[in-house]
């Protein structure tokens, strides 16, 4: 009895010391979402859209109706400045279509069927060119902004080579080595794409898949040697589940390594993060930086170097 009347006792005392708390949740705020590329030897390319509320429907008729075509886009190399133009995808040329499709990681075919538009230009002024910095004012809804990206020298690696690994001959990481540039800053963006021929003739991959963001904060200036895995899907089911993300003996593989300012690394890396914990309840929030004051999103200048890499022993 004396044990129930402690139990009683104790449960009327926490509850007195319990205390209701609102939580004020800011209402939703629609704002302008940039997604804007310009890369060495390539035409601008714009995204622009609007934010979309959280309970707001996300099939791709919402996606595609979110995007706006009434703005007023211009992109200026330091000393002369282009009017971009609203254009569908599909009429772009093809090394724009591809960056699109990577851009919003849809294939080259399902790109050309969407009716999604563009602002860009093939003005030849605007092919991106190493060591300008490209200037992007958008001019809507009364409101002007404006954001700039630089496109940096590129970062050639040392050596590109593939090692098989020691449990099973027919596969292997791609390896590299590296020589960071000392005093100054760098990220990096590592791509691949396989351009062994099907049997029809084609590439096995059409586009460039990503196997992730780096930055020179532990080895600015070093040279040293590291291993990245396979980033791209397998077709073929002959290649073993347990050897997915490793290369096959017999690939071929063009590794683009971009370099970028730290404004657009910061932006990729954070964004990366957020998509890849999205779904974990204790991550820890992630705010993504613009670099286009007043507006969610990027302007990327993309420095890219090219290296074939052969998977052979």
């Amino acid at each position: 009895m004396k044990k129930t009347i402690l139990v009683v006792v104790l449960l009327m005392l926490f509850a007195s010391c319990t205390k209701e708390v609102k939580v004020e949740i800011p209402g939703y705020a629609e704002q302008l979402v940039v997604d804007g590329r310009i890369e060495t030897g390539g035409f601008p390319i714009v995204l622009l859209s609007k934010s979309q509320n959280v309970y707001a429907p996300t099939d791709l008729e919402a996606y595609i109706n979110s995007f706006i075509s009434d703005a007023q886009i211009t992109v200026s190399n330091g000393s002369q400045t282009i009017s971009l133009s609203l254009n569908p995808a599909s009429s772009l040329p093809l090394a724009s279509q591809k960056t699109i499709a990577e851009m919003l990681k849809l294939n080259l075919n399902e790109l050309q069927l969407l009716p999604i538009q563009v602002y860009s230009s093939t003005d030849p002024i605007l092919i991106g060119e190493v060591g300008k910095t490209y200037t992007l004012q958008i001019d809507y809804n009364g409101k002007s902004y404006s954001g700039s990206t630089s496109l940096l020298t590129p970062v050639a690696l040392n050596n590109l080579y593939w090692k098989p690994d020691a449990s099973n001959a027919e596969y292997g990481y791609s390896w590299a080595n590296l020589t960071d540039p000392a005093n100054e800053y760098n990220g990096y963006k590592w791509e691949a794409k396989r351009i062994n021929l099907t049997s029809s003739g084609e590439y096995l991959d059409d586009l460039y898949k990503r196997a992730g963001y780096f930055e020179d904060q532990y080895f600015n200036g070093l040279t040293f040697e590291f291993s990245v895995e396979n980033p791209l899907k397998r077709k073929d089911s002959t290649h073993l589940e347990a050897y997915k993300r490793y290369y096959r003996l017999g690939d071929t593989v063009v590794i683009k390594l971009s370099r970028l300012d730290q404004a657009v690394f910061d932006f990729f890396d954070k964004k990366s993060s957020q998509l890849e914990n999205g779904g974990n309840p204790f991550a820890t929030p992630v705010n993504i930086p613009s670099n286009i004051p007043g507006v969610l999103g990027i302007w990327a200048g993309i420095s890219p170097w090219y290296d074939t890499l052969a998977c052979q022993p």
